[in-house]
């Protein structure tokens, strides 16, 4: 009896990593047929989550100091689950201030993934915003994929009505799940191009040199959360 207990034991406990497993590689990783509504979805919610981070007064810092950032990733859901193996991954978009005042780009596809091992037993799914605040954090996202830490620095965004304080870093993070602050350490997470979403968004195949340095390509679709980052990042 005992052994059948410790047999069912390890295989429940082997089904329930294969799960997690399987959850973070599909938020992660490109499905095979990506489809213009898809990005244009992650467009629509990046808006969203955007207009909710403004409402949220947790985030003064984060209001006060938008209009510094020469860049953000905003990832409408990233999730964080663990059991044994655990990480964080999901789809979103970089856009990036350009040379007139209040103007941003169009919206370049970006993932974000990190793993790492240990006993993390639990999951959560978040909102995150991550400021890009010097020209070498910006410069480091328009290669093909790159990993925060290094030569790149990272640090969590401070939080709370009363926030202050200077923080430096290349990279600022501030992350949320259900309205709530919900710190997620990005140190080593691999951000990469989704070039599968950039071409179908545009209609071709394109780089992040191309949709933000050039400005070869536009879709109407990214135009409210361009109006939304007029507004709020000024």
């Amino acid at each position: 009896m005992e052994k059948r207990g410790l047999v069912s034991g390890i295989r429940a406990f082997g089904i329930a990593g294969i799960l997690v497993l399987a959850l973070l590689i599909t938020a992660v990783m490109p499905v095979s047929v990506s489809r213009a509504s898809d990005a244009q979805d992650i467009v629509d919610r990046a808006r969203v989550t955007l207009n909710a981070f403004m409402r949220n007064q947790d985030y003064v810092w984060l209001h006060e100091h938008l209009k510094d950032a020469k860049g953000l990733l905003i990832y409408p859901q990233v999730i964080k689950a663990g059991f044994i193996f655990g990480g964080s991954g999901g789809t979103g978009v970089l856009v990036v201030r350009s040379g007139n005042a209040g103007d941003w780009s169009q919206p370049a596809f970006y993932t974000i993934g990190s793993a790492t091992f240990g006993l993390q037993i639990g999951g959560e799914v978040a909102e995150v915003i991550v400021m890009a605040m010097s020209q070498k954090a910006i410069d480091s996202l328009l290669a093909s994929s790159f990993k925060f830490g290094g030569d790149t620095s990272v640090a969590l965004g401070p939080v709370g009505t009363g926030a202050k304080g200077n923080v430096t870093a290349d990279f600022i993070s501030f992350a949320k799940s259900k309205g709530i602050y919900a710190g997620i350490n990005f140190e080593g997470a691999v951000v990469d191009v989704r070039d599968s979403l950039n071409r179908e968004y545009y209609g071709k195949e394109v780089s992040p040199v191309d949709i933000i340095i050039k400005n070869e390509v536009s879709n109407e679709g990214s135009e409210e959360l361009r109006a939304a980052l007029q507004k709020t990042a000024q």
